[in-house]
C-alpha cells in the first residue's frame, strides 16, 4: 500500500543501501541537504509533507537504481542490503588526459589497474576517474569518484567527461552533439562553456554514477 509513511521509509531504504545518509542521497540529487530530513516530512500544523515526484526521480537517477528497486523498498519487498557492487578500474583525470592509457573507443587499455568497488548499474566496460582540482566546482568536490559508461547513448543534458585529441579531460554538461561539434555546458561558472570540433575530441563518456 502507498502511504506517506512508507514512501519516506523508502527514501531512507535507499539512502542505506547506497552507504548515504538522507542528506548525502539529497545532495548527490541535486536537491537541498535538508530535503529529506525528518522535520520536513510533516507540515507546521502537523499534516503529512509527501516529496515530490521530481525529489523521486533525481534520487532514483543519482544512485543508478531502478523504479522496480525504489518500488520495492516502498512495498517492503527489499531491504536495505547494500546494492551489488562491482569492481571497477579507479583513474585521476591526470592519467585519463596521458598518452597510452585509453584505446580508441575510450576504454582503459592495459592491465594493473587500481580497483574501486562502488554501489552503482556499472557494466563490464565502465571504468572511475577520480576528480582532481576544484574546475568541476560546485557539483563535483576534489577527491569525488566519477563512474563512466563509454559508449553509452548520450543527450542533451547528461553529464559527460570528454577527452580532446590534446590530451584534456574534462567533465561537462552536454547541450548538443553533431558530425560537426559538441556543445559543451561547464559545471563551474568560472570556467567557460565550450564548443569542440568532433576532429578534435577522442572520446565521449556518459557519467553514470558519482560518489559524494
Amino acid at each position: 500500500m502507498l502511504s506517506h509513511d512508507r514512501v519516506w521509509a523508502a527514501i531512507d531504504a535507499l539512502a542505506e543501501r547506497y552507504s548515504l545518509s538522507a542528506s548525502g542521497l539529497a545532495r548527490r540529487a541535486g536537491l537541498d541537504s535538508t530535503a529529506f530530513n525528518k522535520s520536513k516530512r510533516l507540515s507546521s500544523d502537523g499534516r503529512p509533507r509527501w516529496p515530490s515526484t521530481e525529489s523521486l526521480a533525481k534520487i532514483i537517477e543519482a544512485t543508478g537504481a531502478s523504479l522496480d528497486e525504489f518500488t520495492g523498498l516502498i512495498e517492503g519487498r527489499m531491504g536495505a542490503a547494500p546494492a551489488h557492487r562491482r569492481s571497477v578500474p579507479l583513474l585521476g583525470f591526470a592519467q585519463a588526459g596521458a598518452g597510452g592509457f585509453f584505446d580508441d573507443a575510450g576504454f582503459p587499455a592495459g592491465q594493473g589497474w587500481e580497483l574501486v568497488e562502488l554501489p552503482a548499474q556499472s557494466t563490464e566496460s565502465s571504468y572511475a576517474l577520480q576528480v582532481q582540482g576544484d574546475s568541476m566546482l560546485p557539483l563535483y568536490r576534489n577527491g569525488d569518484v566519477l563512474i563512466v559508461e563509454p559508449g553509452a547513448i548520450t543527450r542533451k543534458g547528461d553529464r559527460v567527461v570528454v577527452k580532446t585529441t590534446s590530451g584534456e579531460v574534462m567533465a561537462k554538461v552536454l547541450e548538443r552533439q553533431t558530425v560537426k561539434s559538441i556543445a559543451l555546458v561547464s559545471l563551474n561558472p568560472d570556467h567557460p562553456d565550450r564548443d569542440i570540433p568532433m576532429r578534435e575530441v577522442e572520446w565521449v563518456a556518459r557519467i553514470v554514477w558519482a560518489s559524494q
